[in-house]
């Protein structure tokens, strides 16, 4: 059983006993100057205990706050920047289709606004006969950045022959600062998965260190000799199910590229191929919006603690993630337990069913 700081109470009846045995069995009298101090005492000896008890908290990972939990990453964990500990935010980037005057220019560093953020751009553009596409970058790091295709962008100062509003053609990249569970996961990965030359871990180890990617698996599907890695970016890229796109399967391939053994005979980075199962749940006993709403995310939850690729979906787990739905007491479930059609398919709940 782990030690725990005893109550003050009890400290505060140690310190007593101690005192009164140390003097042959004096009697401490209430308000006495002999009780008080023992008291003081106590408590000064409590404070001791529970720091010691706080600290113990900080020395190992799996229970360290967040500026002890950094330490930790500083030691275990280098980045695929170069970078050591927790992964820092990254800035959205993109490009925007302007229109104006021919012959006007663009400067670089010109401001937009969009949807409350501000943008730069990153180059001197010229207008021409058609539209120009413009590339930027966010100014203020993560997701926020990020913007879907044909979000207006307005120009923050007008600009000579060029119109004030822009529209996004793309804007991605943008990654919020890793999180202590994701932090403290990769360096409990990395501390039970030492290095060793190129095994499955390290490739998993190696594609986690890319921003943005939160979740990464690793296996010889092309066969001897091959390595095949895929991953999620399930902050990054939440609204197509955590999917990452083929740019980002390239920024995580070059990266590894540069860090696995020369005697792989081939590697490939790919996303996870989505294999879309659907359920009927009827004689659900409280059938309403909400509850629906809490069955799909308890599905999707559970999902994201057992799923990965080329894995069997059961039926059993799709039966405990309902069953565990607040407001969710009795229902049946039609749904028979799912194997992969290949190895890199992942299963992902399509459509639920109520009868």
């Amino acid at each position: 059983m782990p030690w725990t700081t005893p109550p003050l109470r009890t400290v505060r009846e140690m310190v007593r006993n101690d005192v009164t045995a140390a003097l042959s069995g004096a009697v401490l009298i209430a308000n006495s100057v002999l009780r008080v101090m023992s008291d003081a005492m106590a408590g000064l000896a409590h404070l001791v205990l529970r720091y010691i008890d706080w600290l113990s908290q900080q020395l190992l990972p799996d229970t360290a706050e967040t500026e002890w939990l950094d330490r930790h990453g500083n030691i275990w964990l280098v980045n695929a920047d170069g970078t050591t500990g927790r992964k820092a935010a990254t800035y959205a980037q993109g490009t925007v289709s302007a229109t104006g005057q021919q012959g006007f220019v663009i400067p670089a560093a010109t401001q937009l606004d969009i949807l409350g953020i501000t943008y730069e751009t990153t180059a001197d553009i010229t207008m021409g006969t058609d539209p120009a596409i413009v590339p930027v970058r966010s100014l203020t790091a993560g997701a926020i950045g990020n913007a879907d295709n044909g979000t207006s962008a307005d120009f923050i100062s007008p600009i000579s022959g060029i119109d004030a509003q822009a529209t996004v053609i793309e804007l991605t990249g943008g990654a919020d600062t890793e999180t202590d569970d994701e932090l403290r996961a990769r360096i409990l990965f990395r501390i039970r998965n030492p290095p060793m030359g190129g095994s499955e871990a390290d490739y998993i180890s190696w594609a986690l260190s890319v921003p943005g990617v939160t979740r990464a698996w690793a296996a010889p599907e092309m066969g001897p000799g091959t390595m095949t890695v895929r991953f999620m970016m399930d902050d990054l890229r939440a609204d197509n199910r955590g999917l990452p796109t083929p740019d980002d399967c390239i920024v995580v391939h070059d990266y590894i590229d540069t860090v696995r053994p020369v005697t792989v005979k081939d590697m490939f980075v790919e996303a996870p191929v989505p294999f879309f199962y659907s359920i009927t749940i009827s004689t659900l006993d409280q059938d309403t919006p909400d509850v629906r709403a809490r069955i799909q995310n308890s599905i999707e939850e559970m999902e994201f603690e057992k799923s990965k690729p080329g894995q069997t979906m059961y039926r059993t787990w799709v039966e405990e993630a309902i069953a565990g739905t607040v407001g969710v007491n009795f229902f049946e479930l039609d749904f028979d337990t799912t194997p992969m059609p290949e190895v890199g398919y992942m299963p992902f709940i399509g459509t639920i069913y109520y009868a």
